[in-house]
Formats: C-alpha cells, sequence, structure tokens
C-alpha cells in the first residue's frame, strides 16, 4: 500500500488530456492560423480555407466561417465582417466586438 502512495505524486505530472489543454499548448494558438492583434489588446485568429475564398475565424469560444463577400480581402456573414488589409485590418461583430488596426503575426505551424 505504501508503495502505491508513494506513485501518486508522480501521477500528479501526467496529462490525461488528449486536447492539450495545458497553458503551453494554448498559447501556441490554432493550427494553421494567423495571429491578429489589434489597437486597444484585442485578437483574433484566422484560418484561410477554400483557396480565399472562406475565411474561417476563431474565437476563444467559438469558430464562424466567413465567406467571401465584396471585394477580394472582404469576408461576411450576418453581423460579421472582416476586412483583411496588412496592418489595417478590421474586424466587426455587430456592437460586441470593433477590431481595429489589426496586425497579422506569424503564422501558426505546428
Amino acid at each position: 500500500m505504501s508503495g502505491l502512495l508513494a506513485l501518486l505524486p508522480a501521477c500528479s505530472s501526467i496529462s490525461l488530456n488528449p486536447f492539450g489543454s495545458d497553458a503551453a499548448d494554448q498559447s501556441k494558438g490554432p493550427y494553421n492560423a494567423t495571429e491578429y492583434v489589434c489597437e486597444g489588446k484585442g485578437r483574433f485568429y484566422v484560418r484561410m480555407l477554400n483557396n480565399g475564398n472562406d475565411a474561417w475565424l476563431i474565437y476563444p469560444d467559438h469558430e464562424v466561417n466567413l465567406p467571401r463577400s465584396g471585394g477580394d480581402n472582404r469576408y461576411g456573414s450576418g453581423a460579421i465582417t472582416l476586412v483583411i488589409n496588412g496592418a489595417e485590418t478590421t474586424l466587426n461583430d455587430g456592437e460586441k466586438i470593433a477590431y481595429s488596426n489589426c496586425k497579422p503575426q506569424e503564422k501558426i505551424k505546428q
């Protein structure tokens, strides 16, 4: 019995979560996505799909597909509008989110 108790502290360092939920994994961001950091410390991730015809907007708690709408760099669905234009990228999600001057960071590859 005492041998079993001696092994318990070693078990606490083992992660049984197959999705890698520790802080180090979360800081990497989503696979094959570009992080945008905006004025006022807002941030979001975008993964381009379908040869650039769809922008997959990745929020911390959900994801949204935004099909190309209008110009080459405008994507939208309902109240959400994403305009990708280098350091002038903007994201508006109705009244909840309005990010401006968003700068792309290095694409995340894992």
